[in-house]
Parts: C-alpha cells; structure tokens; sequence
C-alpha cells in the first residue's frame, strides 16, 4: 500500500507560520534579517518563507545541493541572520509562540540568479507597502484562479520562484498545497490519489509524464486539474500539442519570466492561434523592444527590484520609457499586435530541465583547474532536457581532471555533460567566445 502525499492545508500552514514567526522573532531576529534556507522542499520550507516574509524578516531559498564553494558564494553576500540546512531544524521553528502576521507578504523571497559575471546576484523587491503587497498577491490571484477550493501539487523545487510562487499564492487564497518531489510514478499516483486542481512543471517534467504514459500504456489521470502551468525552458511543439490534446485547451498556460520578473502569460487556445507567441503582457505590465530587439518589461511598483548590494548591475537592467519604468534580462524577440515572440535567449544563459546555468561561473571553476589554458561552457539541444551543458577547452589537463573538479565544486545541474578538447577555442575579432559555433 502506498503512501498517501499530506495535503497540507491554508488554516494548518497559517498556525504553523504564526508560531514560526514567533519563534524566529522569539530567537533574536529583527526586521530585515536574512533566514538562507537550505533544506529540500516540503510545506515547512512555504510556511517558512511566509512565515518570514509576513514578519519583517527575509526568506533566502537556496538549493540544497549547493557545493561548499558555491554556498559559501552565496551566503557571503547574504550574512544570513540564521541558516536552516536540517529539516529538523524547519520541525523546531514550527513549535514556537503564536506570534501575529500581516495579511500579505511585505517581501518576495531573494532568489538568486548568476549571469555574465558568473558571480550569483540576489533579486530583492525591497520592502512593500501594505498597499503593494495586496496589489502583489491579488495580482497573482487574478491571473491564475487561486481559490480556496484549489490543491497545488508541487512537483518542481522550491527553491526556484515559480513553484514557491504558486504554492504562496494558492496557500494565501485559502487552498491547499502537497509537495510531491519529481518522479514520474510518484506524480501520476498523486494525480490518481489527490485529485489536484493546480500543477506548475517545465516542460521535461510533461516530457516525462508522456513517456510514463507510452510505457505503462496507461493515461494519466488529470480530470481534476483545472491549470497546469509550464515555463523555465522552450517546450518542444510535440510536447506542447500532446498537453494540449491531452490535458485540455482550457487548462494548458505558458509563462514567460526569470528570476527577476514575469512578463507574459499564454493560454493554450492564444498558442494556437498565433503559434510561437509567449502570450500577451500580463495585467499592469507593457512588453516592448528596442533597436536592438532587446525585450523589456515595464512594471507596477510592487513588481520592481535590485540586485542585492550591487547598484551597477541593478543600472544596467532598469531603464526609464514612456511605458514606465521597464527591466530586461537580456532576451531578444518582437511585439507583433501585442503578442511577445521570444527570438533568442541571453548567449550567456544555458536552460537545462527548467534550471538557468551561467557558463561564466562554470566557466571560472573549469578555468581554475591545473593545466586548463582556455574553457568555454555552452548548451547544446537536448530532447529530455531541453538543452545539456557542454565545455570545450584547450590545454593538458585531461577530461578526468575537469570532471573531478566540477563534481566537487558545481551542484549537479551546472557540470558539464559533455566535454570537448580542443586546440582553439573559436573566438570573435574582438576576442568573444563564439558559442553558437562550439553548440
């Protein structure tokens, strides 16, 4: 006999965040400290953000598999009041005094993100008002349907922003979250079991579900669901039509964003008619492109942010145009009668199964090791996880070395999968990586 996911539910999670927030206030923790928490995902780990964030104090979610080096990266930068890497720990925090909180979130949690530097850069809302921090929550409502009828299975990590996002959103409408971890088996036993109304995946995540499908001969059982939203990665069109066909025209959504900020939502229906769009802009935001074909995104207050501790890089993303305030990542693609059209991603950015990796800081470890005279990271297509990692270098260090090094120091998403000696990299006149040409 299986064991059954908990469904955890909105009246259970805000107790528990009560007495979190006590016992983290209770502990010594004042407004603005920051809690790093480095434990896999679970409905303790969405009670803690909300806890924190709900109290003044501000939720760091890192992945758990972070190497020595690369938390040490991080949490440098952070000076975390209190970091949480024992589950247990998440068990203690639970027990504390009741402890009041506000309606909504006064904060997003700091996720972080890398880019050209191949230094990780947190991405801070700042404090919101009471004002904004409602218009946040009830924008996210609005969009997607959050009630206190739904259950969102959460499949993807919660460290990332979009499942933690839906997991918040549907926790602060009344509903309920269970947190099934991502295996195929597992998931298709919770949409048999649970019955839920929400589910946000990437697209390998449906690659897989499908696969479960053609080997079993069974079809997944999803009448339940009323949304499933995917994002983090191009999805195949074979992928995109079977969830179609399978799961409805009325359920499919698409989401383009990043870390930083959301910019479009796609219904299955809109794909269809214009295929290749992301979508329109989402309420309260204007999507437009420059000369260079440089996707920007003009935002309401609540939706803006800074890199942490870094007022360069916070510059160089932000600008100001008749549309607002806007931020860009970088991407580059159209407008066309409102529809966003993504033409290419940053060349600094490989996705692989949902996960952004910056080749600069994979390239910085690779380049340290013993023998490398030059390295290059890029990502190749890949049918299972849209696209895999890859290193080419040049030198007398032997691929042995390279992977040895890259298992000690990079979390498993970031090694390369595949590496390639070379005796140039290819390069520009002006002396750039010609990525595109090694990929």
């Amino acid at each position: 006999m299986r064991t059954q996911p908990a469904i955890h539910r909105a009246a259970s999670s805000t107790a528990r965040q009560r007495r979190m927030a006590g016992a983290l206030h209770g502990s010594g923790l004042r407004h603005g400290d920051r809690i790093a928490l480095l434990t896999p995902g679970t409905t303790a780990t969405v009670d803690l953000v909300l806890a924190a964030s709900r109290s003044g104090l501000v939720p760091v979610p890192l992945d758990p598999r972070l190497t020595p080096r690369e938390r040490a990266v991080v949490l440098d930068q952070v000076e975390p009041t209190l970091v949480v890497d024992d589950p247990g720990v998440l068990d203690e925090i639970g027990t504390g005094p009741e402890r009041d909180l506000d309606p909504y979130p006064r904060c997003r949690p700091m996720h972080f993100t890398s880019g050209t530097t191949g230094r990780p850069k947190g991405v801070w809302s700042g404090w919101l008002s009471p004002e904004h921090a409602e218009a946040a929550a009830l924008e996210e409502r609005a969009l997607w349907g959050f009630c206190a009828d739904d259950l969102n299975l959460a499949v993807s990590p919660l460290y990332h922003s979009a499942p933690l996002r839906f997991a918040i959103g549907t926790l602060l409408a009344g509903g309920s979250v269970a947190v099934v971890p991502f295996e195929p088996v597992a998931v298709a036993e919770a949409l048999l079991d649970l019955a839920p109304t929400t589910m946000f995946c990437v697209p390998a995540h449906l690659q897989r579900l499908f696969a479960l499908e053609d080997e079993s001969g069974k079809r997944l059982e999803t009448a339940s669901l009323r949304l499933v939203a995917h994002a983090g990665a191009p999805c195949p069109t074979p992928v995109r039509v079977r969830a179609h066909d399978e799961l409805g025209v009325d359920v499919v959504w698409e989401f383009y964003g990043s870390t930083e900020g959301q910019f479009t939502a796609c219904s299955a229906a809109e794909w269809q008619e214009r295929p290749g769009t992301l979508g329109r802009a989402r309420p309260g935001r204007t999507v437009w492109t420059d000369d260079d074909d440089q996707i920007w995104c003009a935002v309401p207050p609540w939706a803006r942010f800074e890199y942490w501790r870094d007022p360069e890089k916070t510059a160089s993303a932000w600008t100001d145009s008749p549309h607002g305030p806007s931020f860009t990542v970088g991407d580059l693609g159209r407008v066309e009668d409102g529809h966003v059209f993504l033409d290419a991603r940053r060349t600094d950015l490989v996705i692989t199964g949902g996960v952004n990796v910056y080749p600069a800081e994979v390239e910085d470890v690779l380049g340290a090791v013993p023998g490398v005279r030059d390295v290059a990271v890029f990502g190749r297509p890949d049918d299972r996880w849209g696209q895999r990692v890859c290193a080419a270098w040049v030198g007398d260090a032997s691929e042995d070395d390279l992977r040895a090094v890259a298992a000690e120091q990079l979390a498993p998403p970031k090694r390369p999968k595949e590496y390639e000696h070379l005796a140039e990299l290819p390069r520009t006149a002006t002396g750039k990586v010609r990525r595109t040409e090694l990929a």
